[in-house]
């Protein structure tokens, strides 16, 4: 029987057009001034760049399978690589009572988003990923979601857009309320760090209002980010469990491995090594920083995968989404942000 994998041949000449799309998203990045690329992502060029390039015109059929690569094996390989960026030391640092708040915010945001999404009638899959990207840490756990719930590339590329914006929104806000509101550093580095989507964002926001308020912000977002591969794997069973009750019962194993996919084990896997000191052991046994190395790869990895992204993302089938989801977006973020105030009134700024 033939192998279904495609020949590198094959895979090239898509795969070349989305590295070209990726490095040009960071050069058109790198010429941003400084406050408004700490906004802006590197993520969200290659979506808009690629979509202008993928719909121009019709792309050349024996692109196709490079593109598909990039956007499925590449952000497979860069969701593993992303483990090295993530320490469970990172949970138990800031402390329990601001655990606390980031569960019960993620868990808000992301039932709000599936809720609005049924009255407003938009697609599950969409909305799972606006929530779990304005709940965990923005784009990133966007591209790490998508392929546990087969979403779709307009999809991914709508939610990305979504929590772009909206983020955004919240570095150019959020200073300006907190000012207005006379919160402390500590009131203000835990409203943004639980509530602001990007980890680059929350930084941006962070030291926008001061040094102290700025690296608290840091330290809980870190703690939202070192919580992702759980949210996953949570979001993967309940896809997989939402599917076997719509279906006659099949493969345990084939449900189990819906619900934790080889890369979300290799991205646990990676984060235990790295919790462990295990890449701090091999930096030193060959002399470069192996977590670094592994992290800026993952990051090029990912700009490579929504490049393909926006290059397969066809505008018609976004225009008909229409404007429901960015909608849901605000509403969710919004919730989050107002819940987070109540939260820290109640309990108190988080202390790490």
């Amino acid at each position: 029987m033939p192998s279904q994998s495609p020949r590198l041949v094959d895979v090239l000449p898509g795969l070349a057009l989305a590295v070209l799309v990726g490095l040009s998203a960071r050069v058109v990045h790198n010429y941003l001034p400084t406050q408004l690329a700490s906004a802006l992502g590197e993520v969200i060029f290659a979506v808009l760049i690629g979509l202008i390039v993928g719909n121009i015109g019709p792309l050349p059929l024996t692109l196709a399978p490079g593109i598909r690569f990039s956007f499925q094996t590449v952000l497979r390989a860069a969701i593993v690589l992303l483990g090295a960026a993530f320490s469970f030391q990172q949970v138990l640092a800031i402390g329990g009572k601001a655990v606390g708040m980031i569960v019960i915010l993620m868990s808000l945001a992301l039932t709000a988003a599936h809720l609005l999404s049924r009255l407003a009638g938009v697609p599950g899959r969409l909305a799972t990923l606006i929530g779990v990207g304005t709940a965990v840490c923005g784009n990133s756990a966007i591209v790490a979601t998508a392929p546990v719930i087969r979403a779709r590339d307009e999809e991914v590329s709508f939610a990305v857009a979504t929590n772009t914006l909206f983020g955004t929104l919240a570095v150019l806000l959020y200073p300006v309320i907190g000012r207005l509101l006379h919160f402390g550093d500590a009131q203000f580095g835990t409203w943004v760090g639980t509530a602001v989507n990007d980890t680059s964002q929350v930084v941006a926001a962070g030291f926008a209002y001061s040094d102290a308020a700025g690296r608290l912000a840091t330290a809980v977002k870190l703690t939202r980010n070192a919580l992702m591969g759980l949210v996953i794997v949570g979001v993967g069973l309940a896809y997989a469990r939402a599917g076997a009750a719509t279906k006659a019962p099949g493969d345990g194993w084939a449900r189990f491995q819906q619900s934790f996919p080889l890369f979300v084990i290799g991205f646990l896997a990676m984060a235990l090594v790295n919790s462990l000191g295990g890449l701090r052991w091999l930096s030193g046994v060959i002399g470069h920083d192996v977590g670094s190395i592994l992290r800026e790869t993952s990051r090029a990895m990912i700009l490579v995968a929504l490049a393909g992204v926006g290059l397969s993302t066809r505008l018609q089938a976004m225009r008909r989404t229409g404007w429901k989801p960015f909608a849901i977006g605000f509403a969710v973020a919004a919730l989050t942000s107002g819940a987070s105030l109540l939260l820290i009134h109640f309990l108190g700024p988080a202390s790490g």
